[in-house]
């Protein structure tokens, strides 16, 4: 039985250095999360399609030396492994796709493992598992379903990426899926969009009217505010020297999942996933600086 399943598309990353060479890294949000999930101990699943290509072999390889299982990835020769480039920025993300067409965005329901997803404690998966494409869209809301109408915990991320979608599609699709969700991850700037609001507050009242049950509220360098049955809590931020952002909320509600499936303690997650995204950020790529559980200072 998973902790976590994670559903979405790993990308390979490419990302340039300050003297213009790029180096090889991995990517993909929910990937991102998964990972985080299984540094922080949790045992962790991945659903996806890679092509039978070098980039989907190094991507298997990663989640194996990572301990995510990876035994319900399909692999195709039809299509290919999605790959992106960053131009890492303290202040924000720049990305270059090349996922069109890729093995991922042609999932569909029918390629589910329902037994997988009905027994797992939470899925997770996040709204840029919804853009990428309409199979992988109506893919990933077939299995909130099947998970919800199991009683597994689904959680998604608004990960809101105007570039794969207009917003008009976005806050449609979004919100039907948040009507699923018992846990929602977001930040300020996708709330702007997607609720009309700014205050952490109105945001989760928003999502709560839903049916959403908790709510994670993230601002950058201001924290987070959880706001679950007990009210609302800020979380401050954890210290940083930030070089490079891509992955941090990933990698936040990655770790969030893991340690509120360990312990219970929403607050005592929160502050874990705070300290995860604040190393996340101190390091260039997505994958490579995810503190694991060892380096975590009580906080």
């Amino acid at each position: 039985m998973m902790d976590i399943l994670c559903i979405g598309e790993p990308l390979v990353e490419f990302v340039q250095l300050e003297n213009g060479d790029y180096r090889r890294g991995f990517g993909g949000d929910t990937s991102n999360a998964a990972i985080s999930a299984a540094r922080q101990g949790a045992r962790v699943g991945y659903l996806t399609a890679l092509g039978t290509d070098r980039f989907g072999d190094t991507l298997m390889d990663l989640w194996e030396r990572e301990g995510v299982d990876a035994s319900n990835v399909i692999r195709t020769p039809d299509a290919p492994t999605g790959i992106y480039f960053v131009d890492p920025d303290p202040a924000g993300q720049f990305f270059t796709y090349y996922r069109a067409g890729s093995a991922a965005s042609l999932m569909r329901p029918q390629d589910l493992p329902e037994a997988a997803l009905r027994t797992a404690k939470c899925v997770h998966l996040s709204a840029i598992t919804l853009a990428v494409s309409p199979d992988l869209r109506e893919t990933g809301m077939a299995a909130m379903r099947v998970a919800k109408e199991a009683g597994v915990s689904v959680s998604l991320d608004t990960n809101l990426r105007l570039k794969l979608w207009d917003l008009e599609e976005a806050r449609r699709v979004i919100l039907e899926a948040m009507t699923l969700a018992r846990i929602a991850v977001t930040s300020v700037d996708d709330s702007i969009h997607l609720t009309g609001q700014t205050d952490p507050a109105e945001i989760a009242a928003f999502y709560q009217d839903l049916g959403v049950e908790i709510v994670l509220v993230t601002n950058g360098a201001e924290g987070c505010s959880l706001i679950g049955p007990d009210g609302i809590r800020k979380i401050p931020a954890a210290p940083a020297n930030p070089v490079d952002s891509t992955g941090a909320g990933d990698s936040f509600a990655g770790a969030f999942l893991a340690w509120w499936l360990e312990s219970g303690d929403l607050e005592l997650a929160a502050r874990r996933a705070a300290q995860v995204a604040a190393g996340t950020v101190s390091g260039f790529g997505a994958v490579d600086p995810i503190p694991r559980r060892a380096d975590l200072i009580p906080a």
